[in-house]
Protein backbone atom coordinates (compact mmCIF):
# COMPACT_ATOMS: atom_id res chain seq x y z
CA UNK A 1 0.00 0.00 0.00
CA UNK A 2 1.20 3.47 -0.80
CA UNK A 3 2.52 5.39 2.19
CA UNK A 4 0.09 8.28 1.83
CA UNK A 5 -2.90 5.88 1.88
CA UNK A 6 -1.50 4.02 4.89
CA UNK A 7 -1.12 7.39 6.63
CA UNK A 8 -4.75 8.23 5.90
CA UNK A 9 -5.94 4.98 7.49
CA UNK A 10 -3.77 5.77 10.52
CA UNK A 11 -5.21 9.29 10.64
CA UNK A 12 -8.72 7.85 11.02
CA UNK A 13 -7.66 7.04 14.60
CA UNK A 14 -6.50 10.58 15.36
CA UNK A 15 -8.02 12.42 18.32
CA UNK A 16 -8.36 15.47 16.06
CA UNK A 17 -11.76 15.25 14.34
CA UNK A 18 -10.58 17.39 11.43
CA UNK A 19 -7.64 15.06 10.80
CA UNK A 20 -10.08 12.13 10.88
CA UNK A 21 -12.44 13.85 8.46
CA UNK A 22 -9.68 14.79 6.05
CA UNK A 23 -8.41 11.19 6.07
CA UNK A 24 -11.94 9.90 5.48
CA UNK A 25 -12.36 12.22 2.49
CA UNK A 26 -8.99 11.25 1.00
CA UNK A 27 -9.74 7.52 1.33
CA UNK A 28 -13.17 7.95 -0.27
CA UNK A 29 -11.56 9.87 -3.12
CA UNK A 30 -8.84 7.25 -3.59
CA UNK A 31 -11.37 4.41 -3.65
CA UNK A 32 -13.50 5.96 -6.39
CA UNK A 33 -11.04 4.27 -8.74
CA UNK A 34 -9.84 0.70 -8.70
CA UNK A 35 -6.94 0.24 -6.28
CA UNK A 36 -4.42 -2.55 -5.81
CA UNK A 37 -4.38 -2.42 -1.99
CA UNK A 38 -8.00 -3.37 -1.25
CA UNK A 39 -7.15 -6.70 0.36
CA UNK A 40 -4.58 -5.06 2.63
CA UNK A 41 -7.44 -3.35 4.48
CA UNK A 42 -10.39 -5.61 3.60
CA UNK A 43 -10.44 -7.86 6.67
CA UNK A 44 -10.01 -4.99 9.10
CA UNK A 45 -12.79 -3.04 7.41
CA UNK A 46 -15.03 -6.09 7.52
CA UNK A 47 -14.36 -6.40 11.26
CA UNK A 48 -15.13 -2.70 11.70
CA UNK A 49 -18.64 -3.26 10.35
CA UNK A 50 -19.51 -4.40 13.88
CA UNK A 51 -17.22 -2.00 15.77
CA UNK A 52 -18.70 -0.40 18.92
CA UNK A 53 -18.06 3.08 17.44
CA UNK A 54 -20.75 3.92 14.92
CA UNK A 55 -18.37 6.23 13.03
CA UNK A 56 -16.05 3.31 12.36
CA UNK A 57 -18.98 1.14 11.25
CA UNK A 58 -20.10 3.85 8.86
CA UNK A 59 -16.65 4.46 7.41
CA UNK A 60 -15.98 0.73 7.03
CA UNK A 61 -19.24 0.25 5.14
CA UNK A 62 -18.57 3.17 2.83
CA UNK A 63 -14.97 2.13 2.16
CA UNK A 64 -15.93 -1.49 1.45
CA UNK A 65 -18.70 -0.38 -0.90
CA UNK A 66 -16.15 1.69 -2.79
CA UNK A 67 -13.58 -1.12 -2.77
CA UNK A 68 -15.97 -3.64 -4.35
CA UNK A 69 -14.66 -2.67 -7.78
CA UNK A 70 -11.18 -3.58 -6.52
CA UNK A 71 -12.24 -7.10 -5.55
CA UNK A 72 -11.13 -9.54 -8.28
CA UNK A 73 -11.68 -12.47 -5.88
CA UNK A 74 -15.35 -11.44 -5.50
CA UNK A 75 -15.13 -11.55 -1.71
CA UNK A 76 -18.00 -9.10 -1.55
CA UNK A 77 -20.42 -11.76 -2.75
CA UNK A 78 -19.78 -13.56 0.57
CA UNK A 79 -19.20 -10.48 2.72
CA UNK A 80 -22.26 -8.59 1.54
CA UNK A 81 -24.58 -9.65 4.41
CA UNK A 82 -22.25 -8.02 6.94
CA UNK A 83 -22.15 -4.83 4.88
CA UNK A 84 -25.91 -4.82 4.30
CA UNK A 85 -26.49 -5.17 8.06
CA UNK A 86 -24.92 -1.74 8.59
CA UNK A 87 -27.64 -0.22 6.37
CA UNK A 88 -29.98 -1.17 9.23
CA UNK A 89 -27.70 0.09 12.01
CA UNK A 90 -29.21 1.19 15.33
CA UNK A 91 -27.81 4.68 14.68
CA UNK A 92 -29.86 6.07 11.83
CA UNK A 93 -27.08 8.34 10.53
CA UNK A 94 -24.76 5.32 10.30
CA UNK A 95 -27.42 3.27 8.56
CA UNK A 96 -28.16 6.07 6.14
CA UNK A 97 -24.55 6.78 5.19
CA UNK A 98 -24.05 3.07 4.60
CA UNK A 99 -27.20 2.78 2.52
CA UNK A 100 -26.30 5.84 0.46
CA UNK A 101 -23.01 4.25 -0.59
CA UNK A 102 -24.25 0.71 -1.26
CA UNK A 103 -24.91 1.36 -4.96
CA UNK A 104 -21.18 1.38 -5.64
CA UNK A 105 -21.16 -2.39 -5.21
CA UNK A 106 -23.19 -2.64 -8.38
CA UNK A 107 -20.26 -1.26 -10.36
CA UNK A 108 -18.12 -4.30 -9.51
CA UNK A 109 -19.82 -6.70 -11.93
CA UNK A 110 -23.10 -8.29 -13.00
CA UNK A 111 -23.47 -10.54 -9.93
CA UNK A 112 -22.85 -7.62 -7.57
CA UNK A 113 -25.24 -5.39 -9.51
CA UNK A 114 -27.98 -8.00 -9.36
CA UNK A 115 -27.39 -8.59 -5.64
CA UNK A 116 -27.54 -4.89 -4.79
CA UNK A 117 -30.64 -4.21 -6.87
CA UNK A 118 -32.40 -7.24 -5.39
CA UNK A 119 -31.69 -6.05 -1.84
CA UNK A 120 -32.68 -2.45 -2.61
CA UNK A 121 -35.99 -3.52 -4.16
CA UNK A 122 -36.74 -5.87 -1.27
CA UNK A 123 -35.95 -3.14 1.26
CA UNK A 124 -38.11 -0.61 -0.60
CA UNK A 125 -41.08 -2.95 -0.33
CA UNK A 126 -40.42 -3.99 3.26
CA UNK A 127 -39.24 -0.85 5.06
CA UNK A 128 -42.65 0.58 5.96
CA UNK A 129 -42.22 -0.44 9.60
CA UNK A 130 -38.82 1.22 9.86
CA UNK A 131 -38.37 4.66 11.35
CA UNK A 132 -37.84 7.27 8.60
CA UNK A 133 -38.95 4.84 5.90
CA UNK A 134 -39.63 7.68 3.46
CA UNK A 135 -35.96 8.73 3.68
CA UNK A 136 -34.89 5.12 3.26
CA UNK A 137 -37.04 4.85 0.15
CA UNK A 138 -35.62 8.09 -1.17
CA UNK A 139 -32.07 6.79 -0.63
CA UNK A 140 -32.95 3.53 -2.38
CA UNK A 141 -34.24 5.39 -5.41
CA UNK A 142 -31.17 7.63 -5.40
CA UNK A 143 -28.97 4.52 -5.28
CA UNK A 144 -30.76 3.16 -8.34
CA UNK A 145 -30.36 6.53 -10.06
CA UNK A 146 -26.61 6.53 -9.42
CA UNK A 147 -26.32 3.00 -10.79
CA UNK A 148 -28.35 3.93 -13.83
CA UNK A 149 -26.21 7.01 -14.49
CA UNK A 150 -23.01 4.98 -14.27
CA UNK A 151 -24.16 1.91 -16.20
CA UNK A 152 -26.87 3.26 -18.53
CA UNK A 153 -28.93 0.12 -17.89
CA UNK A 154 -32.57 0.86 -18.78
CA UNK A 155 -33.74 -2.06 -16.61
CA UNK A 156 -32.53 -0.15 -13.56
CA UNK A 157 -34.59 2.87 -14.54
CA UNK A 158 -37.63 0.69 -15.17
CA UNK A 159 -37.19 -0.95 -11.76
CA UNK A 160 -37.14 2.47 -10.09
CA UNK A 161 -40.22 3.63 -11.98
CA UNK A 162 -42.06 0.47 -10.98
CA UNK A 163 -41.13 1.03 -7.33
CA UNK A 164 -42.34 4.63 -7.46
CA UNK A 165 -45.69 3.52 -8.89
CA UNK A 166 -46.25 1.24 -5.87
CA UNK A 167 -46.25 4.25 -3.53
CA UNK A 168 -49.78 5.15 -2.49
CA UNK A 169 -49.12 8.58 -0.99
CA UNK A 170 -49.12 11.07 -3.87
CA UNK A 171 -46.94 13.53 -1.93
CA UNK A 172 -44.12 10.98 -1.68
CA UNK A 173 -44.69 9.60 -5.14
CA UNK A 174 -44.10 13.14 -6.46
CA UNK A 175 -40.93 13.53 -4.34
CA UNK A 176 -39.58 10.19 -5.54
CA UNK A 177 -40.25 11.06 -9.17
CA UNK A 178 -38.16 14.23 -8.74
CA UNK A 179 -35.13 12.05 -8.01
CA UNK A 180 -35.43 10.65 -11.51
CA UNK A 181 -35.95 13.92 -13.40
Amino acid sequence: MENHIQTQFENLQSMDKQVQYDAYQKILEATKQEVDWAYEVWDELKEDLTHPDNHQRSRAAQFLANLAKSDPENRMLDDFPALWAVTKDEKFVTARHSLQSIWRLGLAGPAQKEMVIHHLVHRFHNCLDEKNYTLIRSDILQNLKHLYEELGDEEIKQTAMTLIETVEDEKYKKKYRKIWK
